[in-house]
C-alpha cells in the first residue's frame, strides 16, 4: 500500500514561505495576543510601527511549522501559541520595539458586562442632554443633576465605578452619551525571541526605575573611587576636600593651633570643660569632695523693648549656670 503525501492549498504554501523568509532576515520577534483587540488598533500599529517592524497575524501551528524549518525549537513556544496572534519582526532591540507597542493606545467605549481597569468619573457641568428618561438613568447611577435652560448639567463630579466593577448598560449609555471613551486598548505581549526566549512580562522596563539604579550606581563608584584616591578629574576635587576635613578633624582632636584652627580647637576645649564640669558637680557629693563654683559677675544690660518676666528669669536660674560660671568654676577647681 502506497503512502499517499498530504497536499496544503497553495495560499497556506505560500504563507508559510514568507513566515520563514521573515523569520531568516530579521533578528528578532515579538508575538502578541490579538483577543479581543479591534481592527483599527491593529491597524495603527501597523502604521506607527511600519519603520521597525514586519507585522502579520498568524496561525499557530502554521508560525510552529515556521519556527522549525529556520531551526527555532517550537516546543519552547508551545505555551505561548494559543488563541489569535500577531507577530512583529524586526532588526531592532525587542525590549524598545516592545516599549514602543505597549505605548500605542487607542481608547474605546466600555461595554455592558466589561470590567473596569480604573476608578470612572462622570464630571461636573454641562451634559448637553436633554431632560427626559436620561433623567432616570442618572438617578439609577446616583449621579446628582439639575435642569438649567432644557439641558442636564451634573451637580459635581461623581464616581461611578470602582476598578475591577462590572459597567452596567446604564453606565455604558452614559459614557457614550458624555463622549467618555475612557477604556485604554493596549496589545498584550505574550513574548519575544532574540536567540532565547523572552517572557512577555519581562519586555516592558520600567525606564524610571533603571535610571535611578545607574544613578545609584554611579553614585556608589564616586565613592569608592573617592576612598581609593583615584587620580580622576572628576575624583581628585572630593578627595581633596575629604582630605581637608580629615586634616582639620586631627588637627582640632590634637589641639594644633594654627590660623584655620584655632576657632576650632577653641570651641573643642570649651565643650570638653562644660563636659568635665558637670560630671564633677554630678558626682562631687558621691565622692565627698567641694566643688567650688566662682561667683558669676554679671552686668546690667541696658532695658529692651520689652523686659523678660520675672518667672522666665527665675526659670533660667532652675535651668542651671552659664558657660562663663562653667569655665570659672573649672579655673576655681583646677587653679
Amino acid at each position: 500500500m502506497s503512502a499517499v503525501a498530504r497536499t496544503y492549498p497553495r495560499w497556506k504554501t505560500e504563507q508559510l514561505e514568507e513566515l520563514v523568509g521573515l523569520l531568516k532576515t530579521h533578528r528578532a520577534f515579538i508575538i502578541g495576543d490579538l483577543t479581543g483587540v479591534p481592527a483599527s488598533h491593529v491597524q495603527r500599529l501597523r502604521k506607527k510601527l511600519a519603520k521597525i517592524a514586519e507585522v502579520r497575524v498568524v496561525k499557530p501551528k502554521l508560525f510552529a511549522i515556521a519556527l522549525e524549518k529556520v531551526g527555532i525549537d517550537p516546543e519552547a513556544f508551545k505555551d505561548v501559541l494559543t488563541g489569535q496572534n500577531i507577530v512583529f519582526f524586526t532588526n531592532e532591540n525587542p525590549f524598545d520595539v516592545a516599549l514602543k507597542i505597549h505605548n500605542i493606545v487607542t481608547m474605546d467605549y466600555y461595554k455592558p458586562g466589561e470590567k473596569t481597569d480604573k476608578e470612572i468619573v462622570i464630571p461636573e457641568g454641562n451634559t448637553g442632554i436633554p431632560p427626559g428618561p436620561m433623567l432616570s438613568v442618572f438617578g439609577k447611577l446616583k449621579i446628582q443633576t439639575k435642569v438649567q435652560a432644557n439641558v442636564i448639567h451634573v451637580a459635581k463630579d461623581t464616581v461611578v465605578a470602582k476598578p475591577g466593577d462590572v459597567v452596567s448598560p446604564e453606565l455604558s449609555s452614559i459614557l457614550q452619551k458624555l463622549g467618555l471613551a475612557l477604556k485604554e486598548i493596549r496589545l498584550r505581549l505574550k513574548a519575544a525571541y532574540d536567540g532565547v526566549l523572552i517572557p512577555g512580562e519581562s519586555l516592558i522596563l520600567n525606564i524610571d526605575q533603571y535610571v535611578e539604579l545607574v544613578k545609584a550606581a554611579g553614585l556608589d563608584a564616586l565613592k569608592i573611587a573617592v576612598e581609593l584616591a583615584l587620580p580622576e578629574p572628576e575624583v581628585l576635587p572630593l578627595v581633596l576636600s575629604k582630605a581637608v576635613r580629615q586634616a582639620t578633624a586631627l588637627a582640632v582632636e590634637a589641639g594644633y593651633v594654627t590660623p584655620e584652627t584655632v576657632e576650632l580647637v577653641l570651641k573643642a576645649a570649651e565643650s570638653k570643660a562644660q563636659a568635665l564640669a558637670y560630671e564633677v558637680s554630678r558626682l562631687a557629693p558621691e565622692l565627698g569632695i567641694e566643688v567650688r563654683v566662682a561667683q558669676q559677675q554679671v552686668q546690667e544690660a541696658k532695658p529692651k523693648k520689652e523686659e523678660k518676666p520675672a518667672e522666665e528669669e527665675e526659670k533660667k536660674k532652675e535651668e542651671g549656670v552659664s558657660e562663663e560660671t562653667l569655665a570659672e568654676g573649672l579655673s576655681a577647681l583646677f587653679g
